[in-house]
């Protein structure tokens, strides 16, 4: 009598697997979303709005920023729905792949002169769009990939591991930009110079494809599958039953998102914008435009900083944010995340009370600012990326966290640059106003965490509903 064949266990994730795979996917989207952060500031502005004065082609540029953050609750319900119905793995993937094709397109856009005064614009949205798209559903998965693979008591520490894509994506795109400003002349960046980072992503994104699609699926899906506990439309069933969760997990990242545009995007123009009326009248004689008595009247005082001098102090601020990155997941777990993120909460408070004290006095000061800003931007989104899963069961999971995380990004992120700039040019180049938004940002985070549970100690495996 033969016996009957045996079923072979799933192949279990590696350790290095998880690590590499969470890792190496946020990077990518991080370095993609980040190349056309700093290219907003650098380079869009001028070459999408020529016509337009020099503050509102700023403007022009940190709005179409903006649309990639109205995507993201969209792209978290649709990658949600896909990665709770269908398994985290292949939405990984699906999100990847779009992301690297919008940005390697972004590289090929012509310039808004001629025919395409209106028609490069309008393909900057739809790419932004795109990316924004992608980015919805990158970063939750990301974070389970991480965290539904994690040892017992070790969930906040591998939390870590997508959220260091971020610091890390940040600095990649950045020397190359820099790199690109050192070796060519201002003429050959601005004419070609600025799509190499923008073309490059494609060999990034092969790469994290290669490494993601080699996954297995976590422990966590395998059980809703086993249970049969797949629900048909993941974001009824969280809106429905899990809203609660959704609001406090949105408020949670707020301060988070606000913290860290105002500490690269908005600071890269406030720093680089000239410091006095001959600085700013020569700087745009240089681009063959008129400084006359309105653009005069309308000058707005920045530290004046040389733009290369500045992505440098930049670099140098989010390695801190890297290494507080690392340093937030073993606290996290000892202390819990609730207690945790309150204690940084009021720290952020404390620092956009005391804003000018660093972002006014001059470059030194100013890089202290960057230094403290982003150690505390660090240690503030290390834990996330086990906080915001941990608040919903595994069948929702994806969309739950995807949810909250993004539509922070509606109310945290998209608007801060924008914010911030309006808020620097009513204080006449004074940022105080600027310090007292990101402490209002701290103080409702402050209010959603004393309303929200510890999650440190439940069951993260078979916790259904």
């Amino acid at each position: 009598m033969s016996s009957l064949p045996t079923t072979a266990a799933p192949e279990a994730n590696t350790r290095g697997r998880v690590i590499f795979s969470s890792m190496i996917g946020t990077t990518v989207e991080f370095y993609d979303f980040y190349a056309y952060a700093t290219a907003s500031v650098l380079v869009f502005p001028a070459l999408f709005f020529p016509n337009a004065t020099n503050i509102n082609a700023i403007l022009s540029s940190f709005a179409i920023f903006g649309v990639a953050f109205v995507a993201r609750p969209l792209g978290s319900v649709v990658f949600g729905h896909f990665g709770d119905k269908i398994g985290r793995k292949g939405t990984l993937v699906a999100s990847l792949l779009t992301m690297g094709i919008a940005t390697f397109l972004i590289g090929f856009l012509p310039a808004a002169t001629g025919g395409f005064v209106v028609l490069a614009p309008l393909l900057l949205v739809l790419l932004r769009f795109a990316q924004g798209l992608a980015l919805g559903g990158e970063w939750s998965g990301a974070a389970l990939l991480a965290t539904e693979n994690a040892p017992k008591n070790k969930r906040a520490i591998y939390g870590t591991f997508p959220q260091l894509g971020a610091p890390i994506g940040f600095i990649i795109a950045n020397l190359v930009f820099v790199g690109l400003q050192l070796g060519l002349s201002p003429e050959q960046f601005q004419q070609w110079g600025w799509r190499v980072p923008f073309i490059l992503s494609a060999v990034l994104v092969a790469v994290g494809i290669y490494v993601r699609l080699k996954l297995v699926e976590s422990i966590s899906f395998q059980n809703v599958l086993k249970q049969e506990k797949v629900v048909k439309s993941p974001v009824k069933q969280t809106f429905r039953f899990h809203w609660r969760p959704v609001l406090a997990g949105t408020i949670i990242m707020f301060a988070t998102y606000v913290l860290f545009y105002l500490m690269t995007s908005f600071t890269l123009t406030y720093g680089t914008a000239a410091a006095t009326v001959d600085q700013a009248r020569a700087a745009a004689e240089a681009k063959g435009k008129v400084f006359d008595a309105a653009a005069e009247a309308a000058f707005v005082p920045g530290l004046g900083v040389p733009r290369t001098e500045f992505l440098w102090m930049l670099i140098v601020g989010v390695v801190f944010f890297g290494i507080f990155t690392v340093i937030s997941g073993p606290l996290a777990e000892k202390f819990g995340r609730r207690k945790f993120l309150l204690g940084v909460s009021v720290l952020i408070l404390l620092f956009g009370a005391t804003w000018t004290l660093m972002f006014g006095p001059g470059t030194g000061a100013a890089m202290v600012g960057l230094i403290i800003g982003l150690s505390l931007m660090g240690l503030t989104f290390g834990p996330m990326a086990a906080y915001l899963p941990e608040l919903f069961p595994a069948n929702v999971r994806y969309t739950g966290s995807a949810v909250a995380y993004n539509l922070s990004s509606v109310i945290g992120a998209a608007p801060a640059s924008f914010v911030a700039i309006a808020l620097w040019q009513a204080g006449g180049g004074n940022t105080v106003w600027v310090g007292v938004y990101l402490a209002a940002a701290a103080a409702l985070t402050i209010i959603a965490l004393l309303m929200t549970r510890e999650t440190r100690d439940q069951d993260f495996e078979n916790n259904l509903a």
